[in-house]
């Protein structure tokens, strides 16, 4: 592989080229999608989000240094626009949007619509408790389920999370602490429903 000098100096150490770093970056392009699309609870939405992210992480690729968790960079990246970009038109989102806006599991093929073929009954039952945690999931504030999807669905660690929202592993742990409380609490107000 072939390494471009740092122009910063000898303590970074060398960089990436943008090919070498394409090639690292994009097999994390699903994983990216799964949290933008949980983070955005839109398909069109998560598309830009995504888009937006890997161009920016393209656009400043020689600040990721070799070595260190490249999904972890990634994500912050994500988070980084998800805030910045999407919270601000949260408001303008719910007037468009109102309660006509389908959830995000609605027209989304995964393994478990396959699985729907062979086992109808068990399909139907992990249908409905799929259905009641994504409920449960956007029923969280943007920051509670930033902290859900980032540490139970993209399983990172709270030091990672920490480095990606920006705080201290504390907060990252007492505001994922809540969420799953709230969650809980939601999924056990739904089942007695």
């Amino acid at each position: 592989m072939a390494r471009i000098d740092n122009p910063e100096g000898p303590s970074r150490g060398p960089g990436l080229d943008q090919e070498e770093f394409a090639e690292l970056a994009l097999p994390y392009l699903d994983s990216l999608y799964g949290a933008s699309l949980r983070l955005t609870r839109s398909a069109a939405d998560a598309d830009d989000l995504v888009q937006d992210a890997f161009l920016k992480a393209y656009r400043f690729y020689d600040r990721f240094e070799p070595g260190t968790n490249l999904r972890a960079w990634l994500l912050r990246i994500l988070t980084n626009t998800f805030i910045n970009k999407y919270r601000r038109n949260t408001r303008e989102r719910k007037v468009l949007d109102g309660d006509d806006a389908e959830p995000v599991g609605d027209g989304v093929m995964s393994r478990a619509a396959m699985r729907a073929l062979t086992e109808p009954e068990d399909a139907a039952m992990r249908s409905l408790v799929s259905q009641e945690i994504q409920k449960a999931l956007d029923e969280l504030s943007e920051e509670h389920r930033l902290m859900i999807v980032l540490a139970d669905i993209e399983e990172l660690s709270y030091k990672e999370i920490a480095d990606i929202v920006g705080c201290p592993i504390g907060t990252v742990m007492s505001r994922l602490h809540r969420a799953r409380k709230h969650m809980q609490g939601r999924l056990v107000e739904q089942a007695i429903e």
